[in-house]
């Protein structure tokens, strides 16, 4: 069975994205087949990061000569080996190491990281011209998420730094952020990036499901069914399309099918921001809040955000719960994030 689409590639740089190097004075030019796969991937939303040996100043330096500096949403330059480095990368784009593929001309680094990291898809620098025509590569229609993905990350990361340099608690940078989670029906416009969300999100989702542009369309269509899009933006901009919920209104329950939240805004807390709006709105209209969950091995964050909003395990068949929420009282929202409701009714 094919694993998730690649969200990350990440290179070594020297006789990998150019031919020489730099340390040992080379001056070498990015190899041109090279600069299109970046391109190409970048367009489709795969980010790209640096598990490479050397200095960090001098590679950074290179990259930025060529004009290739902001291409890379995370740079792990040095000595150790490239496993660490890319799992440290994985931490901080918080993505599986399920989604990262890795490319080195050297087979001893590349038999290192398969060894250390199987779940990461390997792949030698002579095919680094052939990655984009590959399926993992390919995460389906290009949406405006995914052409600004980088952009997203690399604000990210200013975020991160503003926050390292930020005086308080974590509580206090979050009240500063201005948070605001805007949530609305889902449209026509929505549905290619609300399909990309079921495809690409795996920590933050309840139930993995996933949906083509043709179910959900039949969804919002069904007078059975809300599905909800989620927006969020703070500060430092916006960040799109970030939640996706589908909800089934069956007697007197209204069921949550799916709910999921992008994984580069797990440090937020909006995943149960949205589910508690989810919740009053089924209070609201008379029924009973209901949420269908599936264990996966990366999914168990997403039940303790469950139990934390009053849902309770009321049926359980091997890795599957069905939760159901007893308390007629809806939950506060928090105070660091301006919920705004921008649902049809």
């Amino acid at each position: 069975m094919p694993g998730p689409v690649v969200k990350c590639l990440v290179w070594d740089l020297d006789d990998t994205l150019w031919d020489g190097v730099v340390l040992e004075g080379d001056r070498p030019v990015p190899r041109p087949e090279a600069v299109a796969a970046l391109g190409v991937l970048d367009e489709r939303g795969v980010l790209h990061a640096v598990a490479s040996r050397g200095d960090h100043a001098a590679a950074l330096a290179h990259l930025a000569e060529h004009g290739l500096h902001r291409m890379f949403c995370a740079l792990e330059v040095g000595w150790g080996p490239k496993s660490e480095a890319v799992r440290r990368i994985a931490a901080e784009l918080n993505i599986g190491l399920d989604t990262i593929a890795f490319t080195d001309n050297d087979a001893v680094e590349l038999a290192e990281v398969a060894a250390a990291l199987p779940q990461v898809r390997c792949y030698p620098a002579e095919r680094v011209g052939e990655l984009a025509a590959l399926p993992e590569f390919r995460p389906g229609p290009v949406t405006p998420e995914s052409r600004r993905r980088r952009e997203a990350y690399l604000t990210e990361r200013r975020r991160a730094e503003a926050e390292r340099d930020f005086g308080g608690s974590s509580a206090q940078f979050l009240a500063s952020l201005d948070l605001e989670l805007t949530v609305l029906t889902a449209t026509e416009a929505d549905l290619e990036r609300a399909r990309e969300l079921t495809v690409r999100t795996h920590q933050l989702n309840t139930t993995g499901l996933t949906y083509d542009v043709a179910e959900l369309r039949a969804l919002c269509a069904s007078p059975g069914h809300d599905v909800l899009v989620a927006r969020l933006r703070d500060r430092f901009g916006d960040y799109g399309a970030v939640g996706l919920a589908v909800v089934a209104h069956v007697g007197g329950d209204a069921v949550l099918e799916l709910l999921l939240m992008s994984c580069r805004v797990m440090s937020r807390g909006v995943g149960s921001v949205l589910l508690g709006d989810i919740v009053r709105d089924a209070l609201e209209r008379g029924r009973r809040p209901v949420a269908r969950f599936r264990r996966t091995p990366v999914n168990q964050v997403m039940l303790v955000t469950l139990r934390f909003a009053g849902f309770e395990p009321v049926e359980r068949d091997g890795d599957r719960l069905v939760l159901a929420r007893p308390s007629p009282e809806p939950p506060a929202p928090p105070a660091y994030v301006r919920l705004v409701d921008g649902r049809r009714r």
